[in-house]
């Protein structure tokens, strides 16, 4: 296995990125020469800036797209597509090392490519950027321009020595990695998810500091495709605001893929001691020193708001916080509006997509759609899957609601008998004394596409009664949900309903 001295400068120059490039910004590209009003100027093209974009030059309206760097912003880019692309790469090393699990015969030497499997990131990257091109845009109507932006006024934004007029505008400039405040770090080097996208060898050993969904997700991904990892934790759970029984699978899960792990565990210190980097960590008082090769910092996201003037357009804000909007997803300056992650806590794509479309009705269209009837489904997609959607049970109880829970185990599921995959469960949380939805978290492998059912019935205030109504193909995972509801109608036969029906039965 190769060594890498240092985090990587840029992502290889190979053909899959130069086409990627070509899609995202192309070099040759010429911004346009409109002196017209537009109806809507979008600065950001990552995927709420995309979406918006889209569907306002399908309604007719004039649109400008402003992008600094890639179109696609993070999810296309460092985000959600290479994470997921190695994920799926890193699954398939790990089910053939658990081939006689299943009736197969796992190879005697399993040899790891990882040069390839991140080429194969690209050649994913590459196909899906095809969609939101440059060109395509500009095809359907969209003026794309390459440069930084900046506000010239409560109505103007000035960008590549151009100033585009406005009747409103969207912002939508994402996040970036925050930078952890650690002694010596920042002398030693990093990788976050802006750069760790960029590797061409794998790591040796690495140190991945957070336990969210990054800090999860990619330690698992790179356990699995050789790398000794450690991964450490300042708080005594994984992914603490889930279901604490979710965050104990999943901390098993790791520990039986092999990721060293240190909860409570605070990183102090780092320094650089000939090619290695050592870092100091402190558990429950105690301090220990360990050697690695890289480190990756997966904790927290700052909005992108610094070089926008949004004094000049009476747009306020906040460094931490980002942008501040009301309901409307409108900014204190009523003609600007903010979607995705500059302005919201919950920074998903699904999100910043859901948000653009707001914006779109609510600026264009005299809408009046709310952030706060969004019912938001999001997915750590670590193996097994935690999912989740709606209210959690502490929640409910911090406003009073009392909640009952149906849960059914994956173990107690064919299919995931069938497929191996029995680790998770189904939880659904009701209000205590009707059918209706209030959350679900579930635990499983494929998770992400089961938590979409549930959110559709919460949206649709579909409650558990009618769920249990819905017939499912058999066999799959998701009948747990079904079988969830099924134990919902079980507490409906009342000693009072069972002596009724027997006695219809005995007359």
């Amino acid at each position: 296995m190769q060594h890498d001295e240092s985090p990587p400068s840029g992502p290889p120059d190979d053909r899959f990125y130069r086409a990627l490039v070509d899609n995202v910004h192309p070099p040759a590209w010429r911004n346009p020469k409109s002196t017209d009003k537009y109806n809507l100027v979008v600065i950001g093209a990552g995927p709420a800036g995309l979406v918006a974009a889209r569907a306002a030059a399908a309604l007719g309206a004039k649109v400008a797209l402003i992008e600094r760097s890639l179109i696609g912003g993070d999810c296309l880019n460092v985000g959600c597509v290479p994470s997921k692309a190695i994920i799926r790469t890193a699954r398939l090393y790990a089910d053939m090392r658990d081939a006689e699990n299943f009736g197969g015969q796992a190879p005697g030497h399993i040899a790891i490519d990882f040069a390839t499997v991140m080429e194969r990131m690209r050649r994913v990257q590459t196909r899906i950027s095809r969609a939101d091109s440059a060109r395509r845009l500009s095809a359907i109507g969209v003026d794309v321009y390459f440069g930084d932006a900046h506000f010239a006024g409560l109505r103007a934004i000035a960008v590549d020595g151009k100033t585009l007029h406005f009747k409103k505008a969207l912002i939508a400039t994402g996040a970036r990695p925050m930078i952890l405040e650690i002694p010596g770090l920042a002398a030693a080097g990093c990788l976050t998810n802006e750069n760790v996208f960029d590797l061409t060898a794998c790591p040796r050993r690495l140190l991945v500091i957070g336990g969210g969904p990054l800090g999860c997700e990619l330690a698992q991904a790179f356990c699995r495709l050789g790398a000794q990892v450690i991964i450490a934790q300042a708080e005594p759970m994984f992914l603490p605001k889930e279901e604490r029984d979710a965050a104990q699978i999943l901390s098993d899960a790791l520990a039986r893929d092999g990721v060293e792990i240190h909860l409570n565990a605070e990183v102090v210190a780092v320094r650089v001691e000939g090619e290695d980097k050592v870092v100091d960590l402190v558990s429950d008082g105690n301090k220990i020193s360990m050697s690695v090769d890289e480190i990756l910092t997966g904790i927290g996201r700052a909005p992108n708001v610094e070089g926008l003037d949004l004094g000049a357009a009476d747009v306020q804000y906040d460094i931490k916080t980002g942008i501040l909007v009301n309901d409307f997803l409108q900014t204190t300056n009523e003609r600007i509006y903010a979607a995705g992650d500059v302005c919201l806590e919950h920074k998903f794509t699904h999100m910043a997509d859901a948000t653009a479309r707001i914006v779109v009705q609510n600026a264009l269209f005299l809408g009046r759609r709310r952030l706060s009837a969004l019912t938001v489904p999001w997915c750590t997609y670590t193996d097994p899957e935690i999912a989740h959607v709606g209210l959690y049970v502490r929640e409910a109880r911090e406003k009073d609601i009392p909640v009952k829970t149906f849960t059914i185990l994956m173990h107690d599921v064919d299919r995931a008998v069938c497929d191996g995959e029995e680790e998770g469960f189904v939880k659904i949380h009701v209000r205590d004394g009707s059918d209706r939805i209030l959350g679900a978290t579930v635990v499983a492998r494929h998770a992400g596409e089961m938590i979409s059912g549930l959110s559709l019935a919460i949206s649709a205030g579909i409650g558990l009664r009618t769920l249990a109504r819905v017939i499912h193909a058999y066999p799959t995972q998701a009948e747990a949900i079904k079988m969830a509801a099924d134990a919902y109608s079980r507490t409906r036969l009342t000693p009072t309903l069972k002596s009724l029906a027997k006695r219809w039965l005995t007359w």
